[in-house]
């Protein structure tokens, strides 16, 4: 994986070697064509970032992953099957209410009995399952979706710390239709949620599996370092896509599309190629493409992200009272605390921590609090610490810790966000060869990125046999 010469010409380029970019090159390199993945920083995988530091396994990014049968395929195909492990299915979710942790319920009896929603909620659910709504014509905010199809409460209790989870958005401005589409078109098709995604679910085509928690022995890592040891030197990283412009001429006897300029080492050289792929975030897209065509520029900056931080924590056990007996919990924004959520790694996976420890990541910041990631790392571990003290009944400082800051750690599926991507995608047609990828797009969920990676190489390999 370092840089040698940058050839003149491939079929392929892929810029960005982040999980979309590797597994687009791979997908490319199963079918033939001439590739060429460069990434900018020194190492593949973007925020996939494992590593062990005295005897304790953390991520830097995701924790873990949830299956699909793409990525089941994609592990068997390299190999990492045997590497996968599974979190415990029953392991109980938490949300910390009133300065308690409640089990979130994960069915539906549970739910109509849990105490954790009043009367008015449970009603609305009851509601939905046999009434009928219509969703309004313009973009609305999950906030104001689980409002006005449940209540309030559900949104502060669930909903919103859900987001918090998955996004670190803010659902007041998170649109329903872009975030969670499934939800939007259920209630468009059945009017009603509950009815809709059980129709979805039946009428869904093509191989699935049920969704697991997992992640692999030696960390999430794993996967990024088996895709580049298949790509081996035509992965390139310190190598930077600097400009892009199109071609009119004929190079080598063939007309090419497009010319990219490329910088490694401080030395820049340009290579050609009919189809270029960009799996970066989308401010370096936006820079890219918008010399093509400003189009790009005006659409992309629109993309917002939200900063976070990754603060991994470690206890001896005998300092902690909870039995940390599941995933972890969520944490309302009406609780007054900073942390949107803990994660209990040793909880969930085998070797995260030496014997008698535990390791807890918590997350701080997100779009409800991007000064949170200003702190300094000391000011993060000091600040999570004192916030799960109560909570978890922990009697003595941490024996280890971790953090890590992403500025831009997860785009934001904000309020236009679909009209946007369909707009981008008009654009992106007029520029044939012009692809895209990541996870601003169908999903920041690692297996949303796979699949939608994979069908990109499967367009072009379409494209090139036609």
């Amino acid at each position: 994986m370092g840089t040698p010469a940058i050839t003149n010409r491939v079929q392929a380029l892929v810029v960005g070697g982040g999980i979309s970019g590797l597994v687009c090159a791979y997908s490319l390199q199963k079918t033939g064509i001439e590739f060429l993945l460069v990434e900018a920083s020194p190492r593949p995988g973007g925020v996939i970032q494992s590593q062990r530091r005295e005897g304790f396994l953390i991520e830097r990014g995701p924790q873990s992953f949830s299956g699909t049968y793409q990525i089941s395929t994609l592990c068997s195909e390299l190999g990492l099957t045997g590497d996968r492990v599974l979190a415990p299915v029953k392991a109980p979710r938490y949300v910390l209410i009133d300065g308690s942790l409640r089990q979130v319920p994960m069915n539906p009896l549970a739910l109509f009995t849990s105490s954790l929603l009043n009367g008015e909620t449970k009603w609305s659910l009851l509601r939905d399952l046999f009434g009928k709504t219509q969703p309004p014509e313009p973009d609305e905010s999950v906030a104001n979706f689980v409002r006005r199809k449940f209540s309030a409460q559900l949104l502060d209790r669930l909903a919103g710390p859900f987001v918090s989870g998955i996004y670190a958005g803010d659902p007041e401005k998170l649109s329903v239709r872009g975030a969670f589409p499934q939800l939007h078109e259920a209630e468009k098709a059945s009017g009603s949620i509950a009815r809709g995604m059980l129709k979805m679910a039946r009428t869904k085509r093509g191989p699935h599996e049920r969704p697991t928690l997992q992640t692999f022995q030696d960390g999430n890592e794993i996967l990024v370092r088996a895709l580049a040891k298949k790509l081996g030197e035509r992965l390139r990283c310190g190598v930077e896509a600097t400009a892009l412009r199109t071609l009119a001429e004929t190079q080598g006897g063939r007309a090419a599309r497009y010319a990219v300029t490329l910088r490694a080492d401080g030395r820049e050289e340009t290579l050609v190629s009919d189809q270029v792929v960009f799996a970066t975030p989308a401010d370096v897209v936006q820079k890219l493409l918008g010399d093509v065509d400003p189009g790009f520029e005006a659409l992309l900056e629109g993309v917002e992200y939200a900063a976070a931080a990754v603060v991994s924590l470690g206890y001896r056990k005998a300092d902690i009272a909870h039995a940390l007996d599941g995933f972890g919990f969520l944490v309302p924004r009406s609780s007054g605390l900073r942390v949107l959520g803990s994660v209990w790694n040793s909880s969930l996976f085998p070797d995260r921590a030496p014997e008698g420890h535990a390791l807890l990541t918590s997350f701080v910041g997100g779009a409800s609090d991007p000064k949170a990631t200003k702190l300094s790392a000391e000011e993060l571990v000091a600040m999570v610490h004192r916030e799960m003290t109560p909570v978890l009944g922990i009697r003595q400082a941490p024996v280890f810790s971790n953090v890590t800051v992403w500025q831009r750690a997860l785009p934001q599926y904000n309020l236009g966000h679909s009209h946007r991507l369909a707009a981008l995608e008009k654009l992106r047609l007029r520029f044939p060869g012009i692809w895209l990828a990541g996870n601003y797009l169908r999903g920041p969920a690692i297996g949303a990125c796979v699949e939608q990676a994979q069908e990109v190489a499967d367009e072009i390999k379409a494209g090139s046999i036609r």
